[in-house]
């Protein structure tokens, strides 16, 4: 039985759906970046064409398990299902594993300058922030 307790704010469904539609712009970018032709390669300037060129294949593997955990993460939080809690925070740890490829070992701010940097830093926030309120909705009851 569902008490009003358990009803969901406005600010869960806004939430939510921000979540969806911002996981869906990096599956955009994954998706662009893993079927990039070698004519849109070349089009880009040289220190970003080693971006792409020099990421090994975890690398890869982990920004896919954060973009695809993350939406999947977010359909799982409108859907109210508890299971999204866990799902974003493997999502997070991808994020944290692609971060550390892109931000430590590849240098991509070098490129990318500061812009990149609080791109990245934003991703990370926001997967933090995602995997909180999954536990916070949860505890309110409005995940079952």
């Amino acid at each position: 039985m569902t008490t009003a307790t358990n009803k969901p704010s406005a600010a869960f469904w806004i939430i939510s759906v921000l979540a969806l539609i911002w996981n869906l712009m990096g599956v955009m970018a994954y998706i662009t970046t893993v079927t990039m032709t070698p004519e849109a390669l070349q089009a880009l300037p040289a220190e970003q064409q080693q971006l792409y060129t020099d990421v090994p294949k975890w690398a890869t593997a982990a920004f896919a398990i954060a973009v695809w955990g993350s939406t999947l993460g977010s359909i799982l939080l409108l859907l109210r299902k508890k299971f999204a809690k866990p799902v974003f925070a493997v999502a997070l740890a991808g994020i944290l594993v692609q971060m550390t490829h892109s931000l430590v070992i590849s240098k991509s701010y070098e490129a990318t300058g500061p812009g990149g940097v609080a791109m990245s830093v934003m991703i990370i926030v926001v997967g933090g922030f995602l995997v909180w309120y999954s536990r916070y909705a949860t505890e309110k009851g409005w995940l079952t």
